[in-house]
């Protein structure tokens, strides 16, 4: 390799001098053909007996004649390989370069301002919600964009996107922390809106709205955390001071259609209040039919499927569900498992799941049941890995589900010796653990108090 690096540089000088040279090179001999070159012989200076010719040819002679002539001559030199090699590398570098300039260089103007506006705005309602609405700080113009009817439309086309996770933190109740289960990650949004010296708690969600209750239970609010859109409810027609249960749905496929909120109290009373109109409608009691006063899980969020919300009874065990659109009240008897704890209701594509805390002697599990229509009875169809389990053995563990909604639920697992945060996935039956919640920008755990799921949306209006 020494002596080949050796000729190489002999045969850059040489070329040098020949190039540089101001007098003109001597005449070559005659030959039979014009386009016969003429040699330069290189000599090495560590081995006399080798040599090698490279042709000299005038400028209008091509790069493929000399390198047919030299291997007629015999075996092509490894350094004239080299030369071709780097030559070959500088021109594969001064396309990149030409096509960099010309990327980086303003793009046409009039060619962009003719590309139509629904492709525009169909190909930005495809992009993951987070990249969204960095996309807002682009320009004045773009920000715009997102609150235009036609763009609703087309986000409102689109297949729901995977729930996140608004909670709220023991250490600051007045502000929210959103769990973002595509990416993994916390996000801390602000709502200016919400008031400062008293504490609301996320009760339910329906389209991207989150609908707050403050802790008195007299105020509600609805919010989308992206967007910052706010409305305060109206007061209510009469005051209820007991716990009340909450749920919300659409009238429609997105909020421009309407919402409605219901609460229900323990004594039977409840109001639904509808979004079109800004007022409190169907003032009522539950029917006599059902047993009175109504026990209601209120660890156990409602569910909504389609137009119907169920509640959590604790006694009689079992389901209560109310009609939005029909305004029925339904009680369904239904047993729960034995040793179960902690148990809240949960949906899956229309169906109606349990998930609770499985207690037998100092073993401790979570497990998940679907229930059977026909015979209106839990199936037990999934549990959490038994090496999971095992860490929760002789402890006494507390379980809250922090929202569900498409099929997703962020349960949160609390002992004194531990605090653990799970994804559960009820199509692909799938376990996950959650990364901790810290304060932005430190290192601080924050420990989660409630929460519910919601659909991020950014054209959702309260």
């Amino acid at each position: 390799m020494e002596e080949e690096f050796a000729m190489l540089r002999q045969l850059i000088g040489q070329l040098q001098e020949l190039l540089h040279n101001s007098s003109p090179p001597p005449p070559s001999p005659p030959s039979s053909s014009s386009s016969s070159p003429s040699f330069v012989v290189l000599h090495n200076p560590q081995h006399q007996n080798r040599c090698c010719c490279l042709p000299l040819f005038d400028d209008t002679s091509s790069s493929d004649v000399s390198c047919d002539t030299l291997m007629a001559a015999g075996k092509r030199p490894r350094y004239l390989k080299m030369l071709d090699t780097a030559k070959r590398s500088r021109k594969q570098k001064n396309q990149v370069k030409s096509c960099t300039e010309a990327g980086d260089g303003i793009m046409d103007q009039e060619l962009w301002q003719g590309f139509p506006q629904d492709i525009f705005e169909s190909v930005l309602s495809k992009l993951p919600v987070a990249t969204l609405f960095q996309f807002r700080s682009v320009c004045r113009k773009w920000n715009s964009l997102i609150d235009s009817d036609s763009f609703s439309k087309s986000c409102t086309d689109l297949p729901q996107t995977i729930p996140w996770f608004y909670t709220i933190t023991h250490e600051n109740v007045n502000s929210g922390q959103v769990y973002d289960p595509s990416s993994k990650k916390w996000r801390h949004p602000v709502i200016p809106a919400l008031p400062k010296k008293s504490i609301v708690l996320p009760m339910t969600s329906a389209g991207g709205l989150v609908c707050f209750l403050d802790i008195g239970h007299r105020n509600f609010y609805v919010s989308n955390p992206l967007t910052k859109s706010f409305r305060e409810l109206p007061a209510r027609s009469f005051k209820v001071w007991s716990r009340v249960a909450v749920g919300m749905t659409l009238n429609g496929n997105s909020t421009s259609d309407g919402y409605k909120v219901l609460w229900v109290g323990c004594e039977g009373e409840y109001e639904v209040y509808d979004s079109l109109r800004n007022v409190w409608t169907k003032r009522g009691t539950i029917p006599s039919n059902i047993k009175l006063p109504v026990l209601l899980n209120f660890k156990s969020q409602p569910v909504a499927i389609n137009s119907t919300l169920y509640f959590m009874l604790t006694d009689p065990e079992g389901i209560l569900s109310y009609d939005m659109v029909s305004g029925r009240w339904r009680q369904y008897i239904i047993p729960c498992p034995p040793h179960l704890s902690d148990h809240t209701l949960a949906e899956c594509g229309e169906r109606l799941m349990l998930v609770g805390l499985v207690s037998k002697n100092a073993a401790t599990c979570v497990c998940v049941w679907e229930l059977q229509k026909m015979t209106l009875l839990w199936k037990e169809v999934d549990r959490m890995p038994n090496v999971w389990c095992l860490e929760f053995y002789g402890k006494h563990v507390r379980m809250n589900c922090l929202g569900n909604k498409g099929c997703l639920m962020l349960l949160s697992l609390r002992s004194r010796q531990m605090n653990r945060l799970i994804m559960y996935d009820a199509v692909a039956k799938e376990w996950g653990k959650v990364p901790g919640c810290t304060v932005p920008r430190g290192r601080k755990r924050l420990w989660i108090a409630c929460g519910t799921a919601f659909q991020p949306s950014p054209t959702a209006r309260a």
